[in-house]
């Protein structure tokens, strides 16, 4: 069983991070962990728009925001303090909502962030950016990504989970995650391995068929390769499948086909320049993600001793 002893939630009170409160809730009640609820109070000054610019004191906008927050936070303990498990609350000043979240979950050796996320794509992402994103790839725990849907689906009832494998030894460490829920959950795993399609000019023969196919040999080789992955957890059943195509969007479409209720991926934490150059398929898939995302890390804190 994984160890979870404090779960982190952020939350600026919209609903998309009232998504995520359920699963937040339901975590800490199952493994009897303590609750942090936090709120990052962050002033834009680079914003000719922001309130603070048309008022003459600071301090005094901040004040009114930490006591608003407040009222939250504790409506929030209140609501739900009788649960079995401690609740603690705490607003910071931060230039960046990630940059607090994330030195919050180092102070406090926090086991498991779960927050929403808007799943904002194209230009309205550039320009804005995305808290969770950087989270996913920063964070010394593992994250937890609630997408912001319709159709809320409980937190309890987890019965298919996707983990996309690439044979490296992070997709090693995201499947031994996913047995474990799986375990906790008596959910059904479902490993998807996604060759990914080049692009080529149309002067150049591919070496793999466009149109999202692939050879047989190909598809045989990669499907045996995950059942010898499989073999290395013992009593542990899983159906597997290949895709051909670019990782994110084909994850993100087979999790929606076969109704996925989490998704169990791993992140490289890529930074810097290397993460500028190849970008992250963890990242991407959270912004696309029908469902929960569980990103689980190779550094950092583990909840388990794979």
């Amino acid at each position: 069983m994984l160890r979870i002893g404090k779960v982190l939630y952020p939350t600026d009170f919209s609903r998309c991070a009232g998504h995520a409160l359920p699963y937040t809730l339901h975590l800490a009640e199952t493994y009897r962990a303590e609750l942090h609820l936090l709120h990052a109070l962050v002033l834009h000054e680079a914003d000719p728009g922001n309130l603070s610019h048309r008022l003459p004191d600071m301090e005094e906008l901040y004040l009114a925001l930490e006591e608003h927050a407040d009222a939250q936070l504790k409506g929030a303990i209140e609501a739900h303090g009788r649960a079995g498990f401690t609740i603690k609350s705490a607003q910071v000043r931060a230039i960046s909502a990630a940059g607090a979240i994330l030195d919050y979950a180092t102070e406090n050796e926090i086991d498991l962030v779960v927050m929403g996320t808007h799943g904002r794509r194209g230009l309205r992402r550039l320009l804005l950016g995305s808290v969770a994103e950087e989270v996913v790839r920063l964070a010394p725990c593992p994250v937890l990504t609630v997408p912001e849907r319709e159709d809320r689906a409980s937190p309890s009832q987890i019965e298919r989970i996707v983990v996309p494998v690439d044979f490296s030894v992070h997709a090693k460490l995201a499947l031994a995650y996913a047995v474990q829920l799986s375990d906790a959950y008596g959910a059904q795993l479902h490993l998807l391995h996604v060759v990914d399609e080049v692009i080529y000019p149309d002067f150049y023969p591919p070496v793999i068929p466009s149109g999202g196919s692939i050879t047989d040999e190909l598809r045989d080789q990669s499907l045996q390769r995950m059942k010898t992955l499989l073999s290395g957890f013992e009593g542990t059943d899983a159906a597997v499948h290949v895709r051909a195509g670019r990782a994110a969007p084909e994850i993100a479409d087979f999790a929606q086909d076969r109704d996925a209720d989490l998704i169990v991926i791993a992140s490289h934490g890529l930074t810097g320049i290397s993460h500028v150059l190849l970008g992250s398929v963890t990242e991407q898939l959270v912004r696309r993600a029908p469902c929960p995302v569980f990103t689980v890390k190779g550094f950092g804190r583990k909840l388990n001793e794979v």
